[in-house]
């Protein structure tokens, strides 16, 4: 790979990956991939398995040399200054590779002494909520209990960054409630978090921003708001109307469905329903039916990356969901919820 100059950073992002291309022999996991960071937010990175998600938060972290694009946690080079960026970084990945033989205490205490400012062992062990397990050795360990000190071992640090992939996989639901209590402490803190998770509801209780990929490109980003957004408006009417004089009035395109069934191609609104209501009681027109239902973030997910959808129906939520991003700077961040 040549050599190039080093992008520019912008202090307000404390991840930027520009064009990253992931290549494992003939098959490209990452194609293209620009995904950034803003410091303090959380990031929730969504995609079906092998979309790219893993490699991706890999390469950020220094495990993966790019075979294309650049780059930047912290405004540095994960493997070109990995010595300085480490130290700054919480990485929980699906492997963490710990020592059968190990016991929690033992591990942890380990890590710890590597960070001038770690935190307490024993509280950390707490949080977690492994102090009743301290003697068993990892291999003996739930699947549970050894995601718990994974996600242990990437905050005793205290880390500027914290890369969690699948933090809550295998956890009971009041195990998984106790992981999200501690993201929204790191939160709290400022730190930066990217989070993968296969679970919905999870991204839309804990991220500030959601970035969903497929077959390694983005095909939807923006706030949580953004993306689940009401769907288009449908409507009947008891008669047929007008489109030409109605669109005219609505200042939006109407869209013929049937001879007395409608579409209006934007997002709803209160002030929307208002004037169609208005409208079509000037024209002395009832309307017997309104859809403007509200989508969640799963059905987001399904549609953009569900393979037995058409081609057609992806591209739209993806040109849709493109415009949404570039309504995310400035909105309130979600965490007061």
């Amino acid at each position: 790979m040549s050599a190039v100059a080093d992008p520019p950073t912008r202090p307000d992002m404390a991840i930027e990956v520009t064009g990253l291309v992931m290549r494992y022999g003939a098959h490209t996991a990452v194609a293209g991939l620009d995904l950034a960071v803003g410091a303090g937010r959380t990031l929730a990175l969504l995609g079906p398995n092998g979309a790219g998600k893993t490699t991706t938060v890999e390469t950020c972290v220094g495990l993966r040399e790019p075979d294309a694009g650049t780059v930047r946690v912290l405004g540095l080079d994960p493997r070109v200054d990995g010595r300085r960026l480490r130290p700054r970084l919480g990485v929980m990945l699906q492997e963490q590779g710990v020592y059968p033989q190990a016991r929690p205490r033992e591990v942890l205490a380990l890590q710890a002494a590597m960070f001038t400012d770690a935190r307490d062992v024993d509280d950390l062990l707490d949080l977690v909520g492994l102090t009743e397990s301290l003697t068993t050795r990892f291999r003996d360990l739930s699947g549970g209990q050894q995601q718990r000190l994974s996600l242990a071992l990437a905050l005793v640090g205290r880390p500027e960054v914290a890369f969690l992939d699948e933090p809550t996989a295998g956890l009971d639901p009041a195990a998984r409630r106790a992981t999200w209590d501690l993201v929204r402490g790191l939160q709290a803190d400022g730190v930066t978090v990217v989070l993968t998770t296969h679970l919905l509801d999870e991204a839309e209780e804990l991220a500030d921003d959601v970035v969903i990929i497929d077959h390694g490109r983005v095909v939807a980003a923006g706030t949580p708001d953004d993306l689940v957004r009401a769907d288009d408006v449908v409507f009947t009417t008891d008669v047929e109307v007008d489109r030409d004089d109605l669109s005219g009035r609505l200042g939006v395109a109407v869209e013929r469905r049937g001879r007395r069934s409608h579409r209006l191609p934007v997002p709803s609104s209160p002030a929307l329903l208002v004037a169609l209501s208005s409208a079509l009681a000037d024209l002395d027109v009832t309307m017997t039916s309104l859809n403007a239902d509200r989508r969640g973030l799963e059905d987001v997910f399904l549609r953009l990356t569900d393979p037995t959808n058409s081609r057609g129906a992806g591209q739209a939520d993806h040109d849709d969901a493109a415009a949404a991003t570039g309504r995310r700077n400035g909105r309130r961040s979600r965490r007061g919820r």
